[in-house]
């Protein structure tokens, strides 16, 4: 029996594992999936947005615009790349013009410094690949890009380094209140605990429910994306977006902090929450509504494709509080969820120290640091990172330039990668324009040597996923036997 039980380990029960990693308490994070950020939280847009489109009053608008506000120290002490590049939401007629004044108005209430709109004139002088059929835009200086799974896998690690314990491949059926506990229902068993915190993702709104809630529901919404290979040049700095619809932000145009172009997200209400597959309709929507932001966009240089599900709350705002006895939620975390995660975190931690009497521990150790990527070393730097650790000398994947030595690390972290796509997310080794096609047989040859496993037990990502069905030697054994028996 644990002290608290937290399911999920997105990027919001992550954050909410390290806040309360500072306190005396046995904690427990269970997801279904194979690894941290395995849902909504590897695949969105990366965007730390700054609190415009959030309704005023909500918990959404205070979460958001407060995250936000975190986001730069943050990152520099969990060492994670993020970049306050800011952000243009562009009007292409004079309806659209009312749409800004509005968003606008949201985001001066809300608290969000520095807002303006600005004439087509300025739009082009700071980002010249504009459309000419620009009118105007709402100009957000303080909106920020971040590596959204490499967040995640931060605040996990450092929750780990403070006594939490993470149990993957652990799906929660149901949760319930007797005789002074929390009996959590999986599918490796019952679990009980003290505290129970409901971080579940598309499943929130069930737990919710269960927990004493009641109405609530979940959406699942689709979002399909481009990314496109590093360019010499990109072609814009901000974020840029369009109006936003009733259905999200819109279709956007955006930098990442490892030098890509993304494209997307579509917005399609489906009935699978697990469904990620990518359309040919789904693509060429983002393909038209980003070149209306792009005229010049050529998808030559297009490396993949995919789709993230968030988790859309029918009331529209989060819910994020205490749930009947000993129980704590932050259900429907949407976009902007990966901003307002940090928030999310330190709220739940003030209620549930708070409420629970729970004792803060007298010491609180520091996020473990991680070494520079090779990639942004300079020379000097990588001979003397050869020099110290002669692995760094041996490049595996040669499109984003990364190391064996990397690759190692990343698989010894303390909630370290335990697949292909874990050293892929936590390395970008596999993320190039070959997508793997050169350094997945020898990562799937170091992850084997270092968990202790057969190659043809290491996997791209959950279970069913074996990279290899099997060896040489047993082929040609079946293909004797076979003949034999002929």
């Amino acid at each position: 029996m644990a002290d608290i039980i937290i399911i999920g380990a997105g990027v919001v029960g992550c954050s909410v594992a390290r806040a309360l990693s500072r306190y005396e308490a046995e904690i427990l994070v269970l997801d279904a999936a194979c690894d941290v950020a395995e849902g909504a939280s590897k695949a969105n847009s990366g965007i730390v947005h700054a609190g415009y489109d959030a309704v005023p009053g909500t918990l959404k608008a205070k979460l958001n615009v407060r995250g936000a506000q975190m986001y730069p120290e943050l990152t520099k002490e969990l060492g994670v790349p993020y970049r306050q590049n800011g952000a243009m939401i562009l009007a292409f007629s004079e309806d659209d013009r009312a749409t800004l004044r509005k968003l606008l108005d949201q985001g001066i209430r809300n608290g969000v410094k520095e807002l303006r709109i600005i004439e087509k004139e300025e739009i082009l002088a700071l980002e010249p690949q504009t459309s000419e059929n620009v009118v105007c835009a709402l100009l957000v200086p303080t909106s920020g890009i971040v590596s959204p799974y490499e967040m995640a896998f931060a605040l996990a690690d450092h929750a780990a380094v403070n006594g939490v314990k993470f149990q993957f491949g652990t799906r929660v059926s149901s949760v319930s209140y007797r005789e002074g506990s929390w009996h959590v229902q999986t599918s490796q068993g019952e679990y009980s605990a003290r505290i129970l915190v409901n971080c579940a993702g598309y499943s929130s709104a069930e737990f919710h429910n269960q927990m004493g809630g009641e109405g609530a529901r979940i959406i699942n919404r689709r979002g399909q994306y481009y990314i496109l290979d590093h360019p010499d040049v990109l072609p814009f700095d901000h974020t840029m977006f369009q109006c936003p619809t009733r259905m999200g932000k819109g279709i956007l145009v955006a930098p990442t902090v490892h030098g890509n172009v993304l494209l997307g997200p579509t917005a399609e209400d489906i009935e699978d929450p697990e469904d990620t597959q990518t359309t040919q309709a789904g693509l060429d929507d983002v393909l038209r509504y980003a070149r209306l932001t792009w005229p010049a966009l050529s998808v030559r240089s297009a490396v993949t494709n995919f789709s993230g599900v968030r988790a859309h709350e029918i009331h529209e705002d989060f819910l994020v509080g205490k749930m009947g006895e000993h129980g704590y939620e932050a259900a429907g975390m949407e976009s902007p969820g990966l901003s307002a995660a940090p928030a999310v975190g330190e709220m739940l931690e003030k209620l549930i120290a708070e409420s629970e009497n729970l004792t803060r521990k007298s010491s609180w150790k520091p996020a473990p640091v991680h070494n520079k990527p090779f990639n942004e070393m300079t020379l000097e730097e990588r001979a003397a990172a050869v020099q110290n650790d002669p692995l760094n000398g041996k490049i595996i994947c040669r499109c984003e330039v990364v190391t064996e030595a990397e690759i190692r690390a990343a698989i010894r972290r303390p909630v370290g990668a335990t697949s292909v796509d874990g050293v892929k997310r936590r390395t970008r080794a596999g993320m190039g324009r070959c997508q793997g096609g050169f350094c997945s047989p020898r990562v799937v040859e170091i992850l084997s040597e270092e968990l202790g496993i057969p190659m043809t037990q290491v996997r791209k990502g959950g279970k069913g996923s074996e990279m290899l069905v099997g060896t040489i030697q047993e082929a040609q054994e079946a293909k004797a036997k076979e003949m034999q028996e002929r």
